[in-house]
């Protein structure tokens, strides 16, 4: 098992450093890619800093403004290529079912032809594109996760790129529900924060 993470310019860097982390703490090899190059070529996301991240619940609008358009094709297009050049059998991709009336690449349609351009791609050390989280809500993946001792006060959400969860976007709201639900509190929401 290997672990790629991805820098494109996201305002959320915060996101590669706990990456790392886990990644270490699990003994996984871990590489971070920089695409940062592109970010210009990518508009004017939230994500990327061309506009204030939302403060609200995921909407159609707040949705809009944090699309990086085909962030997800362009981040999988290089796992697989990674992962056929070194004969890793298997790239798994975390979208779950909140994301797909947020973010057209994390759609199932999106998935499935993804699935097959994967197949097609990769002729010589075949490569297979997996989405165990599609059909499933956060909620249900933090469950998950507490039964396997995910270290989630490790883990990261917030789109601000602060230091602290800002606990307003629509990300940290997503994931505050999330663990509210499981009846939990965040772990990566200190008691001062």
């Amino acid at each position: 098992m290997e672990a790629l993470t991805f820098d494109y310019g996201q305002r959320h860097k915060k996101e590669i450093k706990c990456a790392r982390k886990i990644s270490a703490l699990r003994g996984v090899p871990h590489q971070v890619v920089d695409l940062s190059a592109i970010t210009p070529l990518l508009g004017e996301s939230a994500l990327l800093g061309g506009k204030e991240v939302p403060a609200c619940h995921y909407t159609e609008e707040a949705a809009k403004q944090t699309v990086v358009p085909n962030r997800n094709m362009i981040m999988l297009s290089i796992a697989v290529g990674y992962a056929e050049a070194r004969k890793i059998s298997k790239v798994y991709y975390a979208a779950h079912a909140g994301d797909w009336a947020i973010y057209p690449d994390c759609r199932k349609s999106f998935i499935e032809a993804m699935k097959v351009a994967v197949r097609l791609a990769t002729a010589w050390n075949l490569v297979e594109l997996k989405a165990p989280f599609v059909g499933i809500s956060k909620a249900d993946i933090v469950r998950m996760g507490l039964g396997l001792g995910v270290p989630y006060e490790l883990t990261w959400s917030c789109y601000q790129g602060g230091e602290k969860p800002c606990g307003v976007c629509p990300t940290c709201i997503e994931r505050a529900e999330a663990f509210a639900i499981n009846r939990v509190k965040d772990p990566a929401v200190r008691p001062e924060e």
